[in-house]
């Protein structure tokens, strides 16, 4: 196993190539600049701003660039700075030796702060949102299938699976202002935005209180953003069990005597819970990096705005910085869900 999460984090270099060269190839192939506007800026005060960004030189000359800066680690002696040019996402002393990754530049729509400068005010938040809205959805989604498969065809189904079609029907663009009119403006239980956790934050991205005041603000976004994704895991879970259910195995455990809950909960629910765990990992990482609708309906200052504007605005190192976080989650989640595979079926072997 050891071996094999290795090989897999050497693998996550690669991943950040092929993405970083694709996004790139796409970004500048894209007409206009990061410094165009309505009103022309001085050709002077481009040429400055080119020269100051390397957007002068050669594509491929900007991508090497941008590779030594971003995908290799650097080792030094030398103690980080305050310079917008010398800030990491990682920086860690070893000994007397400073081990340092990602440093993806400062931003050109925002030029006092850098890439990382934003990751570390915004990704927390968009963290803490995904991470409550996949609670929701495991809450909801996993006992609504796991009802709906044991009680196949009665009302207990009907009424799972008629919740699972309501949270795929009804996009985050219409719950969320219902939400919010309800239990916001009409109700005024619950405030209509805003985001309750300030920084300090434990980990890097968990509160460091867990108290009302955090979870008044995170209730109505993690609902709106975690019932669409609760839907999906309830039909997977509903499909996936029941036909677990009907294998031989499952037939020779009730024929020993076996007591039904000691069935369903060791031998049935563990193996299908495979291929709900499959689409945890993708569904984690879209959740925690941000989602764009949910934080602009209800006011939460994530990382969804900031990706969507620095298209906009051809702001290059946040686009590049948002994806290829974006892919280091993803390939992170998906190698804990290849771990979490060899627990559900001992059969799987890595080694």
């Amino acid at each position: 196993m050891g071996r094999y999460i290795v090989r897999r984090l050497l693998y996550l270099i690669v991943v950040l190539l092929v993405v970083s060269i694709i996004t790139f190839g796409l970004m500048h192939a894209v007409p206009g600049g990061p410094f165009s506007r309505e009103k022309a800026l001085p050709e002077e005060t481009i040429k400055v701003l080119n020269a100051r960004y390397h957007l002068d030189d050669p594509l491929y000359l900007q991508y090497l660039h941008y590779v030594n800066n971003v995908m290799i680690p650097h080792l030094t002696t030398v103690p980080p700075t305050n310079s917008l040019m010398d800030d990491y996402l990682v920086s860690v002393k070893i000994g007397p030796v400073w081990f340092r990754w990602m440093n993806f530049g400062p931003s050109y729509k925002s030029r006092s702060r850098t890439v990382n400068d934003i990751f570390r005010d915004n990704l927390p938040i968009s963290a803490q949102l995904g991470t409550m809205a996949l609670l929701v959805a495991l809450v909801i989604g996993m006992p609504l299938g796991i009802m709906a498969a044991l009680k196949q065809n009665t009302i207990l189904d009907y009424f799972g699976m008629s919740v699972a079609i309501f949270g795929v029907s009804v996009p985050v663009i219409v719950l969320g202002p219902l939400l919010v009119w309800i239990f916001g403006v009409s109700l005024k239980w619950l405030p209509p935005t805003g985001w309750g956790a300030k920084p300090p934050y434990a980990f890097g991205f968990l509160p460091s209180k867990l108290g009302w005041d955090f979870f008044k603000f995170a209730i109505m976004p993690s609902i709106a953003l975690g019932l669409g994704s609760s839907a999906v895991i309830a039909r997977l879970t509903r499909a996936s069990l029941l036909q677990t259910i009907r294998e031989d195995y499952i037939r020779t455990a009730r024929a020993k005597g076996l007591k039904e809950r000691i069935i369903i909960v060791r031998h049935a629910l563990k193996n299908s819970l495979i291929p709900v765990v499959t689409i945890l990992g993708p569904l984690f990482a879209a959740l925690v990096t941000g989602t764009f609708v949910t934080e602009t309906i209800f006011g939460i200052p994530g990382m969804g705005k900031y990706f969507v504007t620095s298209i906009t605005n051809r702001d290059y190192p946040v686009i590049m910085g948002t994806i290829l976080l974006y892919a280091v989650f993803l390939v992170i989640a998906n190698l804990v869900v290849d771990i979490v595979y060899a627990y559900l079926d001992p059969r799987i072997r890595y080694d």
